[in-house]
């Protein structure tokens, strides 16, 4: 089924379609990925015997009269981190490991949270059943506390059981946004038409179980923020653009958002760029995209695209643009840290245009939020910015 045409013409994605051509020359050169939303989920089954293993493990230990412990990888060190421009950050194969004991004051309370959680998957893939980390949390708020420690009970439980976290049959409340030229089918029978007018769909919370997309996209556009997302919505960028798709994980990616970036490239293989703030706050929202996070590198596979590329807005666009001064924003002290941080990452090193970006930011010591391309005129970014960005390869 073909979208009715309402975009430029087809000579103004010429430098797009050779962008697609390239990357899919060097797919083939690195033997093609998976298709499809990356590693396999496990199965039921396998989920329930791994739970089942770690509980005879611990019952074990009971029995000889040793404390029982719980060994799970460290995920809060670049140590045990490896990159591949293929993959993203990863973890390494024999990484440092860390102990949660039943026996130390430190870690008890921990350990027994992680066996409770266990027992509720247990419960929720034997029902064939889903919950949110939110429900899991409010089955008990004062027990566990606060939200965070439930969500980093998960992923390290995730990270023991080496099982991605759809399989535990949890899911996440998605806050992102998707709009343009995008239809599918949702698990429950619902058809969703992704429209590109002034109002966008919610990012599906099962991202696996989504089948008949259909799009002709020429690009994915990635917008860090949501004001801005608004505001190309609404100078009707995605129908001027069209065919083409927008989304935006409103900051900080949640998983679904990321999931469907990764579901998006494995099927249809389009072009995908990020529009952040040039600042390093935006930067590693964008890595976050592109290679992954420390976080969830147990994950990689199936949350990663590093055939993502920086559109804008780009450090060196701010002199280029003649942008006056008081548009800008000094660095903190937080920031240059931030920016120190993200220098040092092992991915750097295969991204120079990226480096010299940064250090161009590190100089001047000034930040730009997008924003800023108002002072040019109030529909600069959607008008002028963008679309010569796209058709003229203004990438990095």
């Amino acid at each position: 089924m073909a979208f009715a045409p309402v975009g430029p013409e087809a000579s103004f994605f010429e430098v797009l379609d050779q962008h697609r051509a390239s990357l899919l020359a060097a797919l083939r050169r690195g033997g093609g990925e998976p298709t499809g939303g990356g590693t396999r989920l496990a199965s039921r089954s396998e989920v329930l015997a791994s739970i089942e293993s770690i509980v005879q493990d611990v019952i074990a230990s009971l029995a000889q009269n040793r404390a029982p412990v719980f060994t799970i990888d460290n995920r809060s060190s670049w140590e045990n981190i490896r990159f591949e421009d293929s993959v993203g950050l990863q973890m390494a194969p024999h990484c440092t490991r860390r102990k949660i004991k039943s026996d130390s004051p430190k870690s008890v309370k921990n350990f027994a949270l992680i066996l409770k959680i266990l027992s509720m998957i247990y419960k929720l893939v034997q029902s064939n059943t889903y919950a949110t980390k939110r429900d899991i949390y409010y089955t008990d708020s004062q027990l566990f506390g606060n939200q965070t420690v439930v969500d980093n009970i998960i992923n390290d439980i995730s990270c023991m059981l080496k099982v991605p976290r759809m399989s535990l049959h949890i899911s996440s409340t998605s806050k992102g946004l998707i709009a343009g030229n995008l239809r599918y089918i949702e698990e429950d029978g619902t058809k969703v038409h992704c429209a590109c007018g002034a109002t966008a769909v919610a990012v599906p919370s099962n991202i696996q179980g989504i089948r008949n997309i259909i799009t002709d996209a020429k690009f994915l556009l990635i917008v860090e923020k949501d004001a801005t997302f608004q505001r190309l919505l609404d100078d009707n960028f995605c129908n001027r653009m069209s065919p083409c798709i927008m989304v935006t994980g409103k900051g900080v990616p949640d998983l679904n958002t990321r999931l469907l970036v990764k579901k998006l490239w494995d099927t249809f293989h389009i072009p995908v760029f990020t529009l952040v703030d040039a600042d390093p706050h935006g930067i590693e929202i964008m890595c976050i995209y592109k290679y992954g996070s420390m976080a969830m590198s147990f994950e990689a596979h199936n949350l990663t695209v590093p055939a993502i590329r920086w559109l804008g807005l780009l450090p060196s666009d701010i002199k280029r643009l003649n942008l006056p001064r008081d548009t800008l924003i000094p660095l903190t002290k937080r920031d240059q840290m931030k920016l120190d941080s993200v220098l040092k990452r092992p991915y750097i090193t295969c991204q120079p245009f990226w480096r010299k970006e940064m250090e161009i930011m590190a100089d001047s010591k000034m930040k730009a939020e997008i924003q800023a391309l108002t002072f040019l005129s109030s529909d600069y970014l959607s008008r002028v910015y963008l679309p010569n960005k796209l058709k003229f390869g203004g990438w990095i």
